[in-house]
């Protein structure tokens, strides 16, 4: 008979880590989607190419051969990462260049009225994009980030590849240990459904909470 508890307490430090890289490597892509969503609107071509160039190189490329860039290729350039910088700077980069896309497409959704409603309040170009328009329009993103996120914390699962300790690295432990496959992959299927759950319920609820005020920036 196998004692299930200490491989639990084995999978469950997998969860801690999968969460910690999901949180993180959410925080990384939120920046990245605002500087490179905007930037694609920006007047300035430099710009605009860059975060092109950035966007279409990590939506172009795979997740595992980032990661592998970001774990085995920098040291050799002289930037030394963890197994967690790594994992988290790949996951947030790669799913920042989606999410770009999306903060570029909202603030194009907004309506022209609203443009014309900042110019005639004197308000400069990123007053009015600040107190204006990224307010309606990060309501647009926010079930599209949502989304996101939960792709994200989907892709966690590749950093096993470079032996960080998540939650699917866990689980091939516990399966060589004991022999099963059912227990381990079932618990942490259950995990990953619980944690994409909990997003979704976020996400919604700051939907709901953002939707109440919404009236109060429209100009």
């Amino acid at each position: 008979m196998i004692d299930w508890s200490g491989y639990l307490d084995l999978i469950l430090q997998g969860a801690l880590v999968t969460i910690k890289l999901t949180l993180m490597g959410s925080v990384l892509a939120l920046i990245m989607a605002f500087l490179a969503g905007l930037g694609r609107l920006s007047r300035f071509f430099a710009v605009r190419a860059l975060a092109t160039a950035y966007i279409e190189f990590f939506r172009g490329t795979s997740i595992f051969v980032q990661l592998f860039w970001a774990y085995f290729v920098l040291p050799m350039l002289g930037f030394e990462l963890t197994p967690l910088q790594a994992g988290v700077l790949a996951l947030g980069l790669n799913v920042g260049a989606y999410a770009a896309e999306v903060v570029r497409g909202a603030v194009q959704s907004i309506g022209k009225e609203q443009y014309e409603a900042c110019t005639a309040l004197n308000l400069g170009r990123w007053q009015g994009m600040r107190h204006v328009i990224l307010p309606q329009a990060f309501l647009v993103m926010l079930p599209t980030f949502g989304n996101n996120a939960i792709e994200l914390l989907k892709a966690t699962s590749v950093v096993s590849l470079i032996s960080l300790a998540d939650l699917t690295f866990q689980a091939q432990v516990v399966r060589a240990q004991t022999g099963n496959t059912l227990v381990p992959f079932a618990a942490i299927l259950i995990i990953y459904f619980v944690l994409a759950m909990l997003i979704s319920w976020g996400t919604r609820s700051l939907e709901r909470r953002l939707s109440r005020g919404l009236d109060g920036v429209r100009v």
